[in-house]
């Protein structure tokens, strides 16, 4: 299996973590853990982890060029910290197959950013499949009541729209720092910085935290989280962004409402109408196009 294979499965992973989480956390938030006091959980916990590689040998040291280190600490900044809060005060606030909609502009936050950032082209296969994945995503928030917009509700759409231009912004930043050291040296410091600009805004509400009130299934969904909606997830993306565009991506968080939906239809017997079918169908449609293009009209030039 090649490098490109593995980075687009890590994508495919991280998102299906990514969509379950919607669901997840918000079993257990705010009845036991207010927004920010859980972001505290999640950066200080992962930071560790990803710092334990520390002990694994050279090859997971390196000297930071100067340069790079304001890189390093926007990513803290943009990365973690606002992508992070914004998302789960957004979150707290919204419901969660409607954050995962919002969630579908960040490949084409991420298409226009690296277009004057990284000077990236945007092939008429691509830009077809942004549109498709737009045109799916657009269908499903018109179908069902669950993503009206209605109430407080609108201020948490506002937080994960926000998060999503965050979380676009640090895409396109770190990928150049992908070519000069290992994903893993790099998440390493992002994260280390992260949790400093998190910590003063987290650290009051995770000590407001009643842990006895907590059962083995909330304890279960908070290890969830953190293990698997954070360390793997940012672990995965990091890896692919070594070996895929950010566009590329950006475009795997079009999976991120499939999987939301169809965890909702297990989990609190959502369901699943031939809107959402044909929603689907154009999303992961999108999503092979902007990936894999039209192999066909590849072939062809390259013979030409």
């Amino acid at each position: 299996m090649n490098k490109r294979t593995t980075a687009h499965l890590a994508l495919a992973g991280a998102n299906l973590f990514y969509g379950a989480g919607f669901t997840v956390a918000k079993h257990i938030m705010p009845r036991l853990i207010q927004p920010l006091g859980f972001i505290f959980i999640r950066v200080s916990v992962v930071m560790i982890l990803f710092w334990l590689s520390w002990f694994g040998g050279k090859r997971f040291r390196a000297t930071i060029a100067r340069k790079d280190w304001i890189t390093l600490i926007l990513g803290g900044l943009f990365g973690v910290a606002l992508n992070q809060m914004l998302f789960f005060m957004g979150l707290n606030l919204t419901y969660p197959i409607h954050a995962s909609l919002i969630m579908m502009s960040t490949p084409l936050l991420i298409t226009i950013i690296a277009m004057f950032v990284l000077r990236e082209r945007i092939k008429a296969e691509k830009a077809i499949g942004l549109v498709m994945g737009i045109a799916g995503a657009l269908l499903l928030m018109s179908a069902g009541k669950e993503i009206t917009i209605t109430g407080s509700s609108a201020i948490g759409d506002l937080y994960v729209f926000l998060n999503a231009a965050s979380y676009a912004i640090y895409l396109v930043m770190i990928k150049p720092l992908m070519q000069r050291y290992r994903p893993i040296i790099v998440i390493r410091w992002v994260f280390f910085f992260g949790f400093l600009f998190v910590f003063p805004f987290g650290f009051p509400q995770f000590k407001q935290i009643n842990w006895q009130a907590f059962e083995w299934t909330d304890y279960l969904a908070v290890a969830f989280i953190v293990v698997c909606v954070t360390f793997f997830t940012y672990l995965w993306n990091i890896y692919a962004l070594r070996h895929l565009s950010p566009s590329t991506a950006g475009a795997y968080i079009y999976l991120q409402p499939i999987f939301a939906a169809i965890i909702s239809v297990i989990v609190i017997g959502e369901q699943l109408t031939w809107t959402k079918i044909l929603a689907t169908i154009l999303i992961f449609a999108g999503v092979y196009l902007v990936n894999f293009g039209l192999k066909p009209t590849q072939i062809k030039s390259a013979n030409e």
